[in-house]
């Protein structure tokens, strides 16, 4: 299922594109969830990092498109947008909100299409696993990848990533259950480590990152069994 938000504060042109979404669904076969938004404050002030694709009119009341980007990009690195307008030169500034194309109005089916099978060839590109946590002021997309370690400090979670730390709150065990079927390794009661980013070990010091941390006695063993089995996985 590919979720498409529709942003776009002219009835007659959201309905244009609902239409041909659903065109476009019918012919490719391809399984979409589409929602509409009036404008650009509707979706980005408390936006959830629950969409695929996001299709965004450029000048709309409230809040235009090119800020409305700029807040969804800052918790959400990986959906695919697509600026709708008027005016190229608009659409041309879509570079700083790593914009994937733009379409010009009046719309036409073929141009439209084309560009969904573009946003849908990234979106494969793309395919990454990652999970969404709540932060203050909404929520953060993180790469799973990209996590470094997960530390828990009294009742906060604090995600060391490529791209910086990030809080919440939850529990430790929580994060091992939706991490389990990943390369992480608990490896005491306040650390959880992403194998793919472990260095070295020295003693009861594991280098992750750039960062030490100590592994319990009782977890070494395990440790190095679960490392080989990693650098034997992904050197196959």
């Amino acid at each position: 299922m590919i979720r498409v938000a529709v942003v776009e504060d002219d009835k007659g042109y959201a309905e244009k594109l609902k239409k041909y979404l659903n065109r476009y669904q019918e012919e490719s076969g391809k399984k979409l969830k589409i929602e509409y938004f009036q404008d650009g404050e509707d979706i980005a002030e408390e936006y959830k990092c629950n969409f695929d694709i996001i299709l965004m009119d450029i000048e709309m009341q409230f809040m235009n498109g090119m800020t409305a980007a700029e807040k969804i990009r800052e918790k959400d690195d990986e959906v695919v947008i697509i600026f709708i307008t008027n005016t190229p030169q608009y659409a041309m500034k879509g570079y700083t909100v790593d914009a994937l194309d733009y379409v010009l109005k009046p719309l036409s089916y073929f141009a439209f299409s084309q560009k969904i099978d573009r946003a849908l060839t990234r979106l494969e590109r793309r395919k990454k696993k990652y999970i969404s946590i709540s932060i203050k002021g909404g929520m953060k997309k993180l790469e799973i990848p990209g996590i470094h370690y997960v530390e828990v400090r009294d009742h906060d979670l604090i995600y060391h990533t490529d791209k910086g730390t990030f809080e919440n709150k939850g529990s430790m065990k929580d994060v091992e259950t939706t991490l389990e079927a990943e390369h992480f390794f608990r490896c005491n009661k306040c650390y959880l480590v992403n194998l793919e980013h472990v260095n070295g070990i020295c003693g009861n010091d594991l280098m992750v990152g750039n960062d030490v941390i100590q592994v319990s006695r009782s977890r070494k063993k395990e440790l190095l069994n679960r490392l080989n089995d990693y650098m034997n996985e992904v050197s196959k």
